[in-house]
């Protein structure tokens, strides 16, 4: 009979990193810029990098909570029923391991994020890179009128912090074309779990890319989008700010991730330790559709979790579904 653990956030917030390491979670889920407001685009193939392989192979990163919000390990495969559309799948993949994770960090420093707001979201990450799992490598990209790739695969947590210290927000944001760098970015990482940390107050008005296609990128693709809204009273309240975090509040979602808006220092902290620990909390199933038919519509799917006997009920979040075409995964 396997033994469920639960990971209470609340109090592990306040332990030291080598506590952290030691808990039992589910895995698996500069000051200068050129002025030139256009952005940089998809970068072609690294010949060094990841072999392409196709297959109609779909994998799901999933974070299970109980009703507290604690993270639950210790299910098995067969707590997992997988709805493809309405149709029930057999997964054939399934791992709860505590792996690494190839994050993408998009860092806004365009002049709305001046002042107390970058230096809070700063010393925030720190947070999240101690929490992290010390064999994730990170991709960063700070972005003002255009996204910029600062970090190329690093694994060393230190050097992302320290070339912040170098990045002074001014500009306008290109958002949209910074999140669809980092997408084409950690799809090259080594891992093969990916995901994608914005650090923005949401607001574009300087990408090339548009809403739509940005959504449309993060739905083809197998990244779990966490965003962080740094916003004040006056952000919130705008249509403007409105704006930016309908973004923030969509493209987390479709994936499978979330959206947070810290209104303190502490919670600021405790929201980027979260999400470190959420990477490290999470399942990862795959199936193969059994009418899979590469027509590139897109197919809705729905995962349930079932307790074992006796426990509460469990809450299961992954992304929505994908479109049916044979993407390449990388390995």
């Amino acid at each position: 009979m396997a033994v469920l653990k639960f990971v209470s956030f609340s109090r592990i917030s306040g332990l030291k990193e080598s506590l952290l390491l030691a808990v039992v979670v589910i895995s698996m889920s500069l000051s200068v810029f050129a002025q030139d407001p256009t952005p940089t685009p998809p970068l072609p193939d690294d010949p060094n990098g990841p072999v392409r392989i196709k297959t109609d192979l779909v994998t799901l990163t999933l974070t299970v909570t109980d009703l507290y919000g604690r993270y639950v390990s210790g299910l098995t495969k067969g707590a997992f029923t997988v709805i493809d559309n309405n149709q029930e799948q057999e997964v054939t993949f399934f791992s709860d391991s505590d792996a690494p994770v190839s994050v993408g960090i998009l860092f806004d420093v365009s002049g709305s994020m001046s002042g107390e707001k970058i230096l809070k979201a700063k010393k925030a990450l720190s947070r999240f890179i101690a929490t992290s799992h010390p064999s994730d490598e990170y991709f960063l990209i700070a972005f003002n009128s255009r996204a910029q790739l600062l970090l190329d695969r690093t694994r060393d947590g230190e050097a992302v912090l320290q070339k912040l210290t170098l990045v002074k927000p001014k500009d306008n944001t290109a958002l949209y074309d910074a999140v669809y760098l980092g997408v084409e970015r950690v799809t090259r990482g080594s891992h093969n779990k990916r995901a994608l940390l914005i650090i923005s107050d949401g607001q574009d008005n300087s990408s090339r890319y548009n809403f739509g296609e940005v959504r449309r990128l993060l739905r083809e693709s197998d990244v779990v989008t966490y965003s962080v809204g740094i916003m004040n009273g006056n952000d919130s309240s705008s249509s403007t700010g409105m704006q930016g975090q309908a973004f923030l509040d969509e493209i987390s979602s479709v994936t499978g991730g979330k959206a947070f808006y810290p209104q303190t220092d502490v919670e600021m902290d405790e929201i980027f330790e979260r999400i470190a620990l959420e990477l490290r909390n999470q399942y990862s199933i795959g199936y193969i559709p059994k009418d899979f038919h590469p027509d590139g519509k897109w197919r809705k799917v729905k995962v349930k979790v079932k307790p074992p006997r006796g426990l509460p009920r469990l809450s299961v979040r992954g992304r929505e579904g994908y479109y049916a075409s044979p993407n390449p995964n990388y390995r």
